[in-house]
């Protein structure tokens, strides 16, 4: 992956955090079940991203991934963040300290490909957008590209400032 291709984020305005942190109410209130939707597409879609977890790197039934107790604490661990990310989409600082603390872990201790979260936030874009279709209108697309670009942007900067690839 070239370094210096790294996108940028688009300011998310008042309307537009309002709206993301609407849907995301509905979302959250079944977090386990819609972050365990969005690991089993990502892997079916991305086969590849299953070798940095040792406990369902070899699953390839995705019956058997959703009932994976190790893939279900992983969903949490994902929805969880980002939870937090939109509860404090009012404060910056907040937003780029967690934000950062995931892209160090997957950069520096998993060493996670960077795009791979390009491909899991474009993922969890098409699941909520599917699941959630009457709250997903033009508007709610809209501001969720830009929540996506936000995450995937202040994650992968991490990669930049630890001098990816190790």
């Amino acid at each position: 992956m070239e370094i210096d291709r790294w996108e940028r984020s688009e300011e998310i305005s008042d309307a537009e955090r309002k709206v993301i942190q609407e849907t995301w109410s509905r979302v959250y209130a079944n977090c386990e079940d819609v972050g365990v939707s969005i690991l089993i597409r990502f892997f079916v879609n991305f086969p590849s991203a299953k070798q940095y977890f040792s406990q369902f790197k070899h699953m390839e039934d995705p019956l058997e991934m959703e009932r994976s107790l190790q893939l279900r604490k992983h969903a949490r661990r994902v929805m969880g963040a980002i939870n937090t990310v939109v509860e404090n989409l009012n404060d910056s600082e907040k937003v780029s300290s967690v934000l950062a603390l995931v892209g160090k872990a997957h950069a520096v201790k998993h060493k996670v490909e960077p795009i791979y979260f390009k491909k899991l936030t474009g993922v969890m874009l098409e699941v909520i957008a599917e699941e959630y279709a009457d709250d997903f209108t033009p508007e709610a697309h809209g501001a969720w590209t830009k929540m996506k670009t936000l995450i995937y942007t202040h994650v992968t900067a991490v990669y930049k400032e630890v001098g990816w690839p190790q």
